[in-house]
């Protein structure tokens, strides 16, 4: 199996995580439901990579972006966002913890750029979805005020890369970190993903299933709340 190279992202990856996101999203029939009749898969990832190098520059105190990549052509081929527990985004010796995954600053001139472009790009989900995550927050939300957790907040995959262990990778690159600052890890996961974390160690604590009918589509949407618990698994 390919070693496949992770690391942090830059700004200059919005285009190639743009591409990488969306067509990995572009597979889930519930994440589709989302946007207006006739969207296509390469206008979303035209208005995505205008807001990508934005997105990474947000509140980067505690998120953490990671990349993997083909080592031999270089090509992204999977990305993962982490969010670090609120307050703990500083280790002992007063450096910020898991640095290496921080995407690195820019200027102030180059925030604003980006803020421009970010602010051209069309993202406007119809109208009647809104609500589509809120039984699921509902869940989310008292588990992650129980502890600090480090929150796996987005995982990737291009759908040509699919079954390569190229989530997984980046999934036990997190793990490896949450093993050192000491923090269990928190993700939503659907069900295409669920296999990857049940084999890392994850648990499940609660699922919520809904019916896709109610906002125009068919089968289900199904979110379910797993965790890591170093301590426990070790």
């Amino acid at each position: 199996m390919t070693a496949w190279k992770i690391e942090r992202c830059t700004v200059e990856d919005a285009a190639a995580l743009a591409r990488n996101n969306m067509s990995a999203f572009w597979e889930d029939p519930t994440w589709i439901l989302l946007w207006p009749e006739g969207t296509t898969r390469e206008f979303l990832i035209e208005q995505c990579a205008k807001r990508q190098a934005r997105n990474m520059l947000r509140n980067r105190e505690q998120m953490r972006h990671l990349k993997a990549m083909d080592p031999e052509t270089g090509k992204i081929v999977g990305y993962a966002r982490w969010e670090l527990p609120p307050g703990r985004t500083v280790a002992h010796d007063g450096e910020a913890q898991w640095d290496e995954a921080r995407v690195p600053d820019v200027s102030d001139g180059e925030k604003r750029g980006f803020e421009e472009l970010a602010l051209s790009a069309q993202w406007n989900a119809r109208s009647g979805v809104s609500g589509m995550d809120d039984k699921n927050y509902a869940v989310m939300n008292p588990i992650l005020a129980e502890k600090p957790y480090i929150k796996l907040d987005y995982l990737a995959v291009h759908p040509e890369n699919k079954g390569k262990g190229i989530g997984t990778a980046l999934v036990a690159h997190g793990i490896r970190q949450s093993e050192r600052m000491g923090f269990p890890i928190f993700a939503m996961a659907y069900k295409a993903g669920l296999g990857i974390y049940t084999r890392l160690g994850f648990k499940e604590v609660n699922r919520v299933i809904q019916d896709n009918s109610q906002w125009g589509g068919v089968g289900e949407y199904g979110a379910y709340f797993m965790i890591y618990d170093p301590i426990k698994v070790l």
